[in-house]
């Protein structure tokens, strides 16, 4: 008899194709950085883990009762992990966010702990994670985000969130939708 499956989830917003395009076209050479693939950026809102199949119906039913209406959402600045010392990841943030953004990160929370889905509970800093640097010089890093310091991409309305599974591999992770969930205004 095999282990029973498990499913490694995340909760994220996927930027729109111009947005995703502007992202994509913040990589540059730079020695030992492992870029994002365009097709693989989003924003998580919440990292869950490994659940099993039972916790994951849990997670479904609790995300659909998420209600927040849809909203704009921009692509704006650019910034590194850790904020001190030796930067390991160079993203793009959201500039001020969106009170909308906010509520959307803070319900799915809320759902989730309802749901008795256990997850670390960790700041919410709204980021799309563009390039993995811990590798590469931190002289170069410094001068990307000198360079990026004015970084503005289009806004776009953010109309659905989705639940992730994650499958990691000698290549990075790879992302697939396990389930979209449409923004609107009242709970189901």
């Amino acid at each position: 008899m095999s282990p029973p499956k498990r499913h490694r989830l995340f909760v994220a917003l996927l930027p729109s194709e111009p947005a995703r395009l502007a992202l994509g076209a913040l990589a540059e050479r730079m020695p030992r950085a492992l870029w994002t693939p365009p097709e693989r950026i989003h924003l998580t809102l919440r990292f869950i883990g490994d659940v099993s199949d039972e916790q994951l119906e849990a997670v479904r039913d609790a995300l659909t009762k998420v209600a927040v209406a849809p909203f704009p959402l921009g692509v704006e600045g650019v910034g590194r992990f850790p904020p001190r010392g030796r930067p390991s990841v160079l993203w793009a943030g959201v500039g001020r966010a969106h009170p909308f953004l906010l509520r959307l990160r803070q319900q799915v929370d809320d759902r989730l702990l309802a749901s008795g889905v256990p997850f670390a509970l960790t700041p919410f800093v709204p980021h799309f994670t563009v390039a993995r640097v811990a590798e590469a010089p931190p002289v170069a890093a410094e001068h990307w985000l000198k360079r990026h310091s004015d970084f503005v991409g289009p806004l776009w309305r953010t109309e659905a969130f989705h639940l992730m599974a994650s499958t990691l591999g000698p290549t990075g992770a790879r992302h697939e939708i396990v389930q979209s969930f449409p923004l609107r205004t009242e709970a189901a």
